[in-house]
């Protein structure tokens, strides 16, 4: 069943503030296996003019992937979740992510689009600092495949 063309442009409510950690960086940093020092070693970061260590640009993906569930959610919405492969994602920065910061996400359907029996949804994640400023844009598409023979 096709989604709802209406819900283009729904917004939902920000999301309570995530707290950037040091230890969650480095646990990020080592599961991708990228050594970068910027990313576990505070006078490293600081030598590049950062006031703290900072995330690889994907450690983002977690906290504006939760921040979609609402829409993911959304029984009026209807997406067949069971069904749903991650198609797409990709960032756009104002400034890196730091450890110390206070995160919000709001989320925003950019697109809802059928093709070949399967639902596309375009989600739009704005990522906001605790005083309000932009950090990052994060845009995830999420496929919900057609059912088996359909």
């Amino acid at each position: 069943m096709a989604l709802d063309q209406s819900f283009v442009g729904r917004t939902y409510p920000p999301t309570p503030a995530y707290e950037v950690g040091r230890e969650k960086i480095r646990e990020f940093a080592e599961a991708i296996g990228d050594a970068n020092p910027a990313y576990t070693d505070t006078e490293a970061a600081k030598a590049l003019g950062h006031p703290d260590v900072i995330a690889p640009p994907t450690f983002v993906f977690a906290i504006t992937f939760k921040a979609a569930g609402a829409v993911i959610e959304d029984p009026q919405l209807g997406l067949d979740y069971s069904r749903v492969v991650h198609g797409d994602q990709k960032f756009a920065y104002t400034r890196p992510v730091r450890a110390g910061d206070r995160l919000s996400v709001t989320s925003t359907i950019e697109a809802v689009k059928s093709l070949a029996g399967n639902d596309i949804v375009d989600i739009r994640g704005e990522v906001h600092d605790a005083s309000g400023e932009h950090v990052v844009t994060a845009w995830t598409k999420l496929v919900s495949r057609a059912p088996e023979g359909a």
